[in-house]
């Protein structure tokens, strides 16, 4: 007896619990969500709290105010709460668009009992959400980094209509609050509206997302320990997706739109000879020179030495052009005839596709010279001499192979070849100087700044911008070099220069010298740099040393 009381007793506690559940549960439906009015949250001034309605608001004082790195940003505020009812329509007609095709994966396959999904009521309510401050966080890099912080305590009408065997169930979403504090980057900047290409969303730290779900009226969120069991979820999940270091990319403009290219490799070119080249002079002779120039780059061409008074010269002078897109990019040769009076004549000319290449392997070519490219020109097919080169293409290392520790001689793969010595050597490679900008350069007597790099003998200059304190260049240098600058220091100047003569035609405005070892053992630095002898002055360079 003693067991079947015991036994009929847990029937009736689980039976009493079942029953209490459904009853509680019915007892939360009180409304159709559909009809329910929202109303906005009551408003009292400051003056009429008391000392505990003052400390529950210390948590909802704007970041600006106690933090001195964020910004104040009413009028972005005004301006979000003026567009608020366009942006409602708009953000809804994106969330069907992105959402229905995805629920409707969900009705009616297989054995599923779900028969519809609708959105029966879709709406963002008419609060706002509210910037708390934005700090925005300065780099040296080609790229924008704000932070703002966004608190939205909304009145959302969310219904979801979902019809399973014939019962329509409505669940509602209300009493929306999100709180988080995302970076937002956007790069690189490009010169084409707006001016990026691309936004990058991740969040600092974890968002704190509260909402109310209402099934049939009813709250479900106010079943016992649901509450926190979906909290811990949806943070969890956020967090997995877009928590720091993870990011949500939104592309904007095409990636290769008004993006300069940046250095990928090193094309050696060993001019060797010509041979049975055109007469253009009254004794039967020519002039010869090469220039060659790789499609694509602005940058001046580069031009063997001129041989006198022959049809047959003999160069064998090596030549290294930086290349960007080797798949692209074609090398143009062109060969002239040198008069002292006048413009110089061409001999003819041929293209050379750089993808036909192998990678650290030298190609022996003997090509036929063109008049031009035009296949229907009928003077293409004149005889107008050959030229033979021998051409090296040799990539870059990637940015992840970084010297670690001493630098020591590095032994190449023969297979470069022996008419380009310089790829079989020890670390050659490019040093690429861009000179971003400068601040807080003042001459005494004019500001009209540009900056000079002096590296190895050798100067290059920036435009010049008149009438400023704080120029802006972003302007790129190559220096080709046989072995790593480890030991040396490149020189940069900042100068002002007049647009006329005057006594003080010139003024220099601070320098630095910059040790480049830093550069090679990490590949890259992206600094700005205190100028020597001036009082503020700073100049920002970024230095990269690719080796091939």
């Amino acid at each position: 007896m003693g067991f079947l009381s015991i036994f009929l007793g847990s029937i009736g506690l689980g039976i009493g619990f079942v029953l209490g559940v459904c009853l509680g549960f019915y007892f939360f439906i009180y409304s159709d969500p559909k009809f329910e009015e929202f109303e906005d949250p009551v408003v009292k001034p400051l003056s009429e709290l008391d000392v505990t309605g003052l400390l529950d608001l210390i948590p909802e004082i704007p970041l600006w105010l106690k933090n001195p790195d964020y910004d104040r940003v009413d009028w972005l505020n005004k301006f979000v709460s003026s567009m608020w009812p366009y942006l409602d329509k708009a953000i809804c007609a994106s969330i069907r668009q992105t959402t229905e095709p995805i629920l409707a994966d969900y009705i009616g396959h297989g054995h599923r009992p779900i028969e519809a999904i609708t959105f029966e009521t879709l709406s963002l309510g008419t609060l706002p959400p509210t910037f708390q401050g934005v700090k925005v966080c300065e780099t040296n890099e080609n790229q924008l980094v704000m932070e703002p912080a966004i608190k939205w305590a909304g009145n959302p009408n969310v219904v979801l209509g979902v019809k399973v065997y014939s019962l329509h169930i409505k669940i509602q979403l209300v009493d929306l609050q999100v709180f988080l504090v995302p970076r937002v980057v956007l790069k690189p900047l490009v010169p084409a509206f707006p001016c990026f290409s691309t936004v990058l969303v991740s969040l600092m730290e974890k968002p704190h997302v509260d909402f109310g779900l209402k099934v049939l009226g009813g709250d479900v969120m106010s079943i016992p320990g649901l509450y926190q069991f979906m909290q811990d979820i949806i943070i969890k999940e956020v967090a997995k997706l877009y928590l720091w270091p993870q990011t949500l990319e939104i592309p904007i403009l095409d990636p290769t739109f008004g993006i300069v290219k940046k250095p990928v490799g090193v094309l050696h070119v060993k001019v060797v000879q010509a041979t049975k080249l055109m007469k253009m002079d009254i004794l039967g002779l020519s002039d010869p020179y090469v220039k060659l120039k790789l499609s694509g780059e602005m940058r001046p061409s580069k031009k063997t030495t001129i041989k006198k008074r022959t049809l047959n010269p003999v160069w064998n002078e090596i030549f290294k052009l930086v290349v960007t897109d080797p798949q692209a990019q074609t090398l143009q040769v062109n060969v002239y005839d040198w008069d002292k009076v006048g413009s110089h004549d061409r001999l003819g000319m041929q293209v050379v596709p750089l993808k036909m290449l192998t990678p650290n392997e030298t190609m022996e070519l003997t090509l036929d010279l063109l008049k031009n490219t035009n296949i229907v020109d009928p003077h293409k097919k004149q005889q107008r001499g050959q030229i033979m080169l021998e051409m090296t293409y040799a990539p870059f290392k990637d940015d992840n192979e970084v010297f670690s520790g001493p630098l020591t001689p590095i032994k190449r793969d023969n297979s470069v070849g022996s008419g380009c010595e310089s790829p079989s050597g020890f670390g050659a490679g490019v040093l690429l100087v861009t000179i971003q900008g400068a601040e807080d350069v003042e001459g005494e007597h004019h500001s009209n700044p540009y900056a000079m790099v002096i590296f190895r003998g050798e100067t290059k200059k920036t435009k010049r911008v008149r009438r400023t304190r704080d120029p802006k260049w972003n302007e790129e240098f190559q220096f080709m070099l046989e072995e790593p600058p480890i030991q040396d220091k490149i020189h940069i100047k900042i100068m002002s220069k007049r647009s006329r003569m005057s006594f003080h035609y010139k003024e220099s405005l601070g320098h630095v010298d910059i040790n480049l070892a830093d550069v090679v053992y990490n590949g890259r630095i992206n600094h700005k740099f205190n100028l020597i002898d001036s009082k503020n002055g700073l100049v920002h360079v970024e230095l990269r040393w690719r080796e091939t």
